[in-house]
């Protein structure tokens, strides 16, 4: 019988969450190089240069791949003969690592987690409780999976319960464009088919735990139905076009992954989960000999990567930049940003947009401005502001109108595509959206100069900033006429490779 003593289990989960905070599994970083070296599409290039020169500097600075840390998801096999010396619960070690993890003070990792999630939504401090699975299992060790998943990407978690007849690969090939590029590809798709509705959506979880092969897989051949549908949906995928952080080009998914349970004659459960660029997860068992060792990967296992972004590079001051200005920019256009710039995201636009209807005067100025969304982490040491990626635009599109018509703002920068209202705002109010690579949030940071909270201080990491910027690197997304880049480029690329013109890997 093995002996798992409580604080071998809690250390291990919080030594594992510092360690995906900053190192990406080796497979998905060979993935996103592979990719990188094949696009064709220059702004899809780009991102991904983004995303390989963060993860390197990550792993070097042993600092968060992004700003949002993440809701912790924990699976436990639990070997039948095992007995734990403890006098905490199994549930109660596992936040307790959890809680160690994100308030350590050499690496300090956001807090995400909210509860009364339908009312107060009163943020508890330490990113507890995390979302816990328990499998009981034959044998004598407790075999466990930590993973740390962004809420962008898990806002674009699918599920439905389709007619026993209908095709699921339809079905995927349906909600993909509807899912946009919040979720920040390139990634992984976990799919799960079958057994409940519930079911469904823990085996698509559980997929994005497994490695990157599916290189290896179109080798060999496919070998049952779930991998059958793996190689489908990879190939019909990524020939829409979508491309890095829906800019359009050659690889919206790196691997497709797909679990299946039996499930009842009358139905079909099918539920999709994406992975983002920030992929974080790890695997440890412990045989009671004492807490889980992870071995870092090498820094020469990292691509050596410098970004080529031609000739369509503008610098840009962002203390004297005229509406003006702002008109000769095209979507696709990569800028440089330097100068003062605010932030901004859900709370605080709530907060505004209140206080606007209410006829109060805003703690700032917004006229001319640009408005970040962003919550950054917490800084360390000598750091300004701690790592500071853009977060999902689309959550701001519903205040856009109201604060491009009543404050004077100029333009928004932000993670992914605008909906359609946003869109239509810019267009009226001859504003300008940029987007800023989602998975490359200790890269921005370093372009952050200084940084000083000017509104809503008690809102923490949602407050208004001021960060005072040297060429933080974005592209133009929605210029004034309301053009925007994430419905022109995939439908171009998809294009591109419908007619054969390049082949999809």
């Amino acid at each position: 019988m093995t002996v798992i003593r409580q604080h071998h289990l809690i250390d291990s989960i919080a030594d594992a969450l510092q360690f995906i905070s900053y190192y990406h599994p080796l497979d998905f970083i060979q993935a996103v190089n592979k990719a990188y070296e094949r696009e064709q599409n220059p702004a899809a290039k780009d991102a991904m240069a983004q995303i390989l020169i963060n993860s390197r500097m990550c792993a070097e600075g042993h600092r968060p791949i992004c700003q949002d840390t993440g809701i912790v998801t924990v699976f436990l096999k639990v070997g039948m003969k095992v007995q734990w010396d403890a006098d905490m619960s199994v549930t109660d070690m596992c936040n307790e690592g959890i809680r160690r993890a994100y308030m350590n003070p050499d690496n300090i990792l956001r807090a995400s987690i909210l509860a009364d999630p339908d009312g107060a939504r009163s943020n508890t401090k330490d990113n507890t409780p995390g979302v816990i699975h328990y499998e009981i299992v034959p044998g004598d060790t407790v075999e466990v999976h930590v993973a740390a998943k962004g809420g962008g990407s898990e806002a674009k978690a699918k599920f439905a319960m389709l007619n026993p007849s209908d095709s699921v690969v339809e079905w995927i090939l349906t909600m993909i464009p509807q899912m946009g590029a919040g979720w920040c590809p390139p990634g992984m798709l976990g799919v799960g088919i079958g057994g409940t509705a519930e079911k469904a959506m823990l085996l698509a979880k559980e997929a994005l735990l497994e490695p990157i092969d599916i290189q290896e897989l179109r080798e060999r051949g496919a070998s049952n139905r779930a991998e059958e549908l793996r190689l489908e949906l990879h190939e019909k995928i990524n020939k829409l076009g979508i491309g890095a952080q829906g800019l359009g080009g050659l690889t919206t998914v790196m691997d497709v992954k797909v679990k299946d349970f039996p499930t009842h004659a009358a139905n079909k459960a099918v539920a999709i989960i994406p992975n983002c660029a920030a992929t974080r997860h790890t695997h440890f068992t412990l045989d009671g000999s004492g807490a889980a060792t992870l071995t870092p990967p090498r820094l020469e296992d990292w691509p050596e990567v410098t970004r080529e972004t031609g000739g369509n590079v503008k610098r840009v001051n962002l203390n004297t930049v005229t509406r003006e200005e702002v008109k000769g920019w095209r979507p696709g256009d990569t800028l440089l940003l330097s100068g003062k710039m605010l932030t901004g995201r859900d709370a605080a636009h709530k907060k505004m947009v209140d206080m606007i209807a209410r006829g109060e005067q805003l703690p700032v100025d917004l006229t001319g401005r640009f408005i970040y969304y962003v919550g950054p982490v917490d800084p360390v040491g000598d750091e300004v502001v701690g790592p500071a990626g853009p977060t999902t635009a689309t959550r701001m599109d519903k205040f856009t109108h109201t604060m491009l018509e009543k404050t004077g703002l100029l333009g928004m920068i932000g993670k992914a595509e605008r909906g359609p209202l946003a869109i239509e705002a810019i267009r009226e109010f001859e504003s300008v959206y940029l987007m800023a690579v989602g998975g490359a949030a200790y890269l921005v940071s370093q372009a952050i100069k200084s940084a000083e909270v000017v509104g809503f201080p008690e809102l923490g990491m949602e407050a208004i900033y001021e960060f005072d910027l040297d060429d933080m690197p974005v592209t133009v997304a929605v210029d004034y006429k309301g053009e925007s880049i994430h419905q022109t480029g995939p439908q171009l690329w998809a294009e591109k490779i419908e007619a054969q013109a390049i082949e999809v890997i």
